[in-house]
């Protein structure tokens, strides 16, 4: 009695086999080309968000320059919180700035009211070579916002003629200024003042 032969059934595993090998050679390849996208997506958010914010704090700083020019008029303190104060120049230069140095450039840089900072970026950098063709010459782009928001209040003081007296500054975390129109020495910060916060 002759036994049956197994070579036939062993060639035809092989290519089962090579099949199966390539395809989860595939896959792997795709699951790598979505973390470079992924990878690359996070990048161009984290641009957005440093150039948005570094635009609101340009913002911020000409502001809290403007209040302490006009210290000794409390009739303008308000504008200056409200951000409709004195004309100042674009802070956009900033974002640029930040979205160069997160190897992004700034697609687009405006207010979005007069304490609110929008930009678009898109990444320097493609996503990279991959088994998805396209990816080689995509750029990832995004949005991000910044707002800045005051952190004192300050009640005006009666008319008093012949009186220089200012009204006391009261900001967030208890803290105060009573100001010495002779004695400008001690006055709130930037920070102090304004707080700059990626809007929701």
């Amino acid at each position: 009695m002759t036994r049956p032969r197994r070579h036939g059934d062993a060639g035809q595993a092989f290519p089962i086999y090579i099949t199966v090998v390539g395809g989860l050679l595939f896959l792997a390849l795709a699951y790598f080309a979505v973390g470079q996208a992924t990878v690359n997506r996070s990048g161009a958010q984290t641009a957005a968000d440093a150039a948005a914010l570094a635009a609101a704090q340009e913002r911020r700083d000409q502001l809290a320059g403007q209040w302490v020019k006009d210290v000794l008029d409390p009739a303008k303190w308000q504008r200056i919180f409200d951000g409709s104060g004195q004309a100042l120049s674009s802070p956009c230069w900033r974002a640029s700035e930040l979205a160069s140095r997160n190897y992004a450039r700034l697609l687009r840089c405006q207010p979005n009211g007069p304490l609110s900072y929008t930009v678009d970026v898109e990444t320097s950098k493609s996503m990279g070579k991959s088994v998805v063709p396209i990816t080689e010459r995509k750029h990832s782009k995004a949005h991000a916002e910044a707002v800045i928001t005051g952190r004192c209040e300050f009640k005006p003081l009666p008319v008093n003629p012949g009186s220089d007296a200012l009204p006391r500054l009261t900001c967030k975390g208890g803290k105060y200024w009573d100001i010495d129109p002779k004695d400008l020495t001690d006055l709130p910060k930037p920070q102090d003042l304004f707080d700059v916060h990626l809007a929701d």
